[in-house]
């Protein structure tokens, strides 16, 4: 083409272009409009600085993001949520403190809600807590100031706390379940609801394996081998209290199985062991509710699940003692021996499949079995502190040979009541 004939061409060459630069304006619009503040964020670092008296978190992060603070006693800690975030850190970060904080965590929480976590020695204030913007080579900041005081202002700082939270949308706080008496007797003709239930998830990880495997992501992996199992076989309507990786209150545990008239719960875990002990320690087990516990092992463990709503940063209700023993109380004779007819078929089973601990039926006051008409189990499917549990766990097709045996476990106890056949 001449240079004469382009430039008789350039008013249609122009209006293109405009037309063009139009159509791409409003495909893909200026990321600063793209959505609002705080959408996608992406947590690149975190660290502390700071002594005993004073301490400062910051996180790096993409982006700014509006969040809300707060403290919680029994044990002290500060809480950061924040709208949902990508938390992009090196592994291990948090698992050691400095200064006031001895620890910190991070994760989903809740849908489009990610939360940290910060466990402090003693009682703190927020001094200040703001979000520094990108500037001079340094990424946008989330900077908390922590700063030591005594309970009794820290009691004041929290009331204060309370009445802003009450009036914020973003509530944090769980309030306990009240139980409903009634019977949540099946439909005629419905099938059989059966609750699997991957326990931890989102901002708590649960145990953490030799290789650096998390608890959370295996028995979520197992959930579901379980449920597409359990679904093939056309018998049974098969609900989670959690597909995907978010945290879940123990005791909205215990509300969806009981809303969702389950007649079966299975919550699955895996375990760990401190020490070289752990190293050794092997197989899986199933628990069963008992308010003292079968023994010393079964109560401690019963006593680090029941801390998940502690490690996420929930406040337990001041009377959860008394909720936990009117729950103890109302759990029916029949519902306790359905509990322990299935543990004993699903033990049976499961010996087919995989290892099992020498004593594999123990039995504790695990807050997530205490529906009251709800039969139910807890299953630990083996050590993720033993090299051959944790490789066995991490193995899709051990998985799966696994789930087959809990679903032969699931039949034969829905057959005995309900006169269906066997696979």
């Amino acid at each position: 083409m001449s240079y004469i004939t382009a430039l008789s061409k350039t008013p249609q060459l122009i209006a293109r272009i405009m037309i063009a630069a139009m159509m791409i304006w409003l495909l893909f619009p200026v990321s600063a409009q793209a959505g609002p503040k705080g959408t996608g964020a992406i947590a690149k670092g975190a660290r502390l600085g700071g002594d005993l008296t004073r301490t400062r978190f910051v996180a790096d992060l993409s982006k700014p993001v509006d969040f809300n603070v707060f403290t919680l006693a029994d044990p002290y800690r500060v809480i950061i949520d924040l709208p949902t975030v990508k938390f992009h850190l090196p592994d291990g970060v948090g698992r050691s403190g400095k200064g006031l904080v001895s620890a910190f965590r991070y994760g989903l929480f809740a849908k489009d809600k990610s939360r940290i976590v910060i466990d402090v020695k003693s009682p703190v204030i927020i001094e200040k807590a703001f979000v520094m913007k990108a500037n001079l080579g340094q990424p946008d900041r989330l900077v908390l100031d922590m700063v030591a005081t005594t309970r009794a202002e820290f009691d004041k700082s929290r009331q204060r706390q309370k009445r802003r939270i009450a009036a914020n949308t973003q509530q944090a706080i769980v309030p306990p379940v009240a139980p409903s008496l009634l019977s949540t007797g099946r439909p005629k003709g419905s099938k059989p609801v059966i609750v699997l239930d991957p326990g931890h998830g989102g901002i708590d990880s649960g145990a953490i394996g030799i290789t650096k495997s998390k608890e959370k992501d295996i028995i979520l992996a197992f959930a579901k081998a379980l449920r597409q199992r359990l679904r093939q076989t056309g018998l049974y309507e098969v609900v989670m209290t959690r597909d995907i990786d978010v945290f879940v209150p123990l005791r909205e545990r215990v509300r969806f199985a009981r809303e969702h008239r389950g007649e079966l719960f299975i919550s699955i875990h895996a375990d760990s062991a401190p020490g070289r002990s752990g190293y050794k320690a092997t197989g899986a087990s199933v628990y069963t509710l008992s308010e003292r516990g079968s023994d010393r092992e079964a109560r401690l463990l019963a006593k680090k699940e029941n801390r998940s709503d502690i490690i996420a940063g929930i406040e337990l209700p001041s009377s959860r003692d008394v909720v936990t023993n009117i729950l103890i109380d109302l759990a029916q004779r029949e519902t306790n021996n359905l509990s322990a007819a299935f543990a004993n078929t699903l033990i049976s089973s499961m010996r087919r499949a995989t290892a099992m601990r020498p004593r594999p039926h123990k039995s504790a006051a695990f807050v997530v079995l205490k529906a009251p008409d709800v039969p139910s189990v807890l299953v630990e499917l083996g050590y993720l502190t033993n090299r051959k549990d944790e490789k066995r766990l991490k193995s899709r097709r051990e998985r799966a040979r696994i789930a087959d045996s809990v679903a032969r476990a699931v039949n034969t106890y829905f057959s005995k009541r309900l006169a269906r056949a066997p696979f």
